[in-house]
């Protein structure tokens, strides 16, 4: 039980991919303009990473040396599709929201890089705990960001007004101030962690 919670809590805050290993910094940087899109893009990443652990895991004993990359990436593809599909079928707007970056999730240095750390080296049970764990890590991660740079940018969270939009400033809304508001973020994670 203990290395199963220690498995899950990892990516949380002690490893967590963006604030801590600095993993995943395109789809990070680029939409989290608002909260909703920040969520978003960690659900989904949540889900590619689960189902990918759990199938790689499954089939580590199986697939070769000498092709496990090739065969980790037609895996994690598999699932980056299965999402794009329901999402442009039943969530169109977040999906031409999202664009480009869900059909990237299959370069994604955090489903890659825990597809080959600890999938390939772990049972079933540890490798989805171990999915959801950095999923849910990269989701708060994401969500937290956009939930300061749509503040800031435009006085909303989650789309609701909480200041007048007169008083946001634009550039937590544009590309530079996702670099603010991200070394905000790990300024602060790492002054709670001392």
């Amino acid at each position: 039980m203990g290395k199963a919670l220690n498995t899950f809590t990892n990516g949380l805050l002690r490893e967590n991919p963006t604030i801590v290993l600095v993993l995943g910094m395109c789809p990070t940087l680029a939409t989290t303009t608002s909260a909703i899109n920040g969520m978003s893009m960690g659900l989904a990443t949540t889900f590619v990473l689960l189902c990918s652990n759990v199938v790689i895991s499954a089939l580590r004993n199986l697939i070769p040396d000498k092709v496990h990359i090739p065969a980790y990436i037609v895996v994690i593809a598999s699932f980056v599709t299965i999402l794009q599909l329901v999402m442009q079928a039943y969530l169109p707007g977040l999906y031409a929201s999202l664009g480009l970056f869900i059909p990237l999730i299959v370069v994604n240095c955090i489903v890659l890089g825990r597809a080959e750390a600890f999938a390939a080296k772990n049972g079933v049970g540890l490798s989805a705990l171990d999915g959801l764990g950095m999923g849910f890590g990269f989701t708060i991660s994401l969500t937290i960001l956009g939930i300061v740079r749509e503040f800031l940018g435009t006085g909303k969270i989650f789309d609701l007004a909480i200041m007048p939009e007169e008083c946001g400033m634009l550039v937590f809304v544009l590309a530079p101030g996702a670099f603010i508001a991200l070394a905000l973020l790990m300024a602060l994670v790492n002054s709670l962690k001392k």
